[in-house]
């Protein structure tokens, strides 16, 4: 049987604790959690200075090492979610994109992180309606990450993780399309490309009901998860929502559905907790007591002592 680590993705912390200290110290003493994956909203590859990201990573480094806590791996923030990143319609974009990229990479090795995950991009409505165009995008998305695979293996990181969605230009947005990027980007790979689950994604008008059964698609992939993002939803919207018994009546996902699914998969599960409250009153005196009830409900589930 495998084992089921909870922690949380550190969404939470956004533009409200920004500081390195706030958000150990939240996660390890207020949460007492082992495990985080690291936002890049909290440091940007490329918007923050080399000589400010190199100290941040050492000074993130030395706190993680003092706390015994562990950077499983590095993800995506909110800002990326609003570009189309590799499969932007204008070659320069795509190649500034993936200069971005190469930076996520060295930074999240710099953190001692295992590995480092996105979702793969957004086409634009045009794009999407020209099949042609959509093809030729796709292999060289396909491309860009093998290439991105060959530069984190040589950074010491052990596998990328990729993030199914929830809208047709999102890719990949249903079973069908993540069953065939996971094969495609695994082909030939130097390292070994996981998916990133989240209970809130998968699209809800694609002509087949399982792309909108969060439990459809654990079953489906139990084999290959090694990430799932937890976010309490009602399936109408990717909500972000926590674990509060009054959430919990609202929502669909329940812990314990969850982990008899994957319960005998054959490789251990990351479950990151990712709820994301905007920046406004009244959510900044919310979100970390949600998130204490949140960790409580899974604890429990998973049968974990404090």
């Amino acid at each position: 049987m495998n084992k089921m680590h909870l922690g949380v993705n550190l969404s939470f912390a956004m533009n409200r604790y920004a500081e390195p200290e706030e958000w150990v110290r939240i996660v390890t003493e207020e949460l007492k959690l082992k495990y985080v994956q690291f936002f890049t909203d909290l440091l940007d590859p490329l918007f923050s200075p080399p000589s400010f990201r190199y100290r941040m990573c050492e000074k993130i480094k030395k706190l993680c090492k003092e706390n015994s806590l562990k950077i499983h791996s590095v993800f995506t923030g909110t800002s990326p979610h609003c570009f189309n990143l590799l499969l932007h319609p204008e070659k320069e974009m795509r190649k500034f994109t993936l200069k971005w990229y190469e930076e996520a990479i060295k930074m999240s090795a710099q953190m001692d992180s295992s590995g480092f995950g996105s979702f793969l991009g957004a086409f634009s409505k045009k794009d999407l309606k020209n099949k042609e165009r959509k093809e030729s995008l796709t292999e060289e998305l396909i491309e860009h990450w093998h290439y991105l695979a060959s530069l984190a293996k040589k950074e010491g990181l052990k596998f990328l993780l990729f993030e199914p969605m929830s809208c047709e230009r999102e890719i990949p947005s249903t079973i069908k399309e993540t069953k065939w990027f996971y094969q495609r980007l695994n082909e030939n790979s130097s390292l070994p490309f996981e998916l990133c689950l989240d209970t809130g994604h998968g699209r809800r008008i694609s002509g087949e009901a399982e792309d909108n059964n969060p439990y459809a698609w654990l079953e489906e992939f139990k084999d290959n998860n090694l990430v799932i993002h937890l976010q309490q939803t009602d399936r109408i919207a990717s909500r972000h929502w926590p674990f509060t018994e009054d959430l919990n009546q609202k929502g669909v996902i329940q812990a314990e559905k969850v982990i008899n699914i994957l319960k005998n998969n054959k490789k251990d599960i990351f479950l990151f907790l990712e709820v994301i409250y905007p920046p406004f009153e009244p959510f900044d005196e919310l979100i970390i007591d949600d998130l204490k009830k949140s960790v409580k409900y899974w604890k429990k589930a998973l049968n974990i002592k404090e």
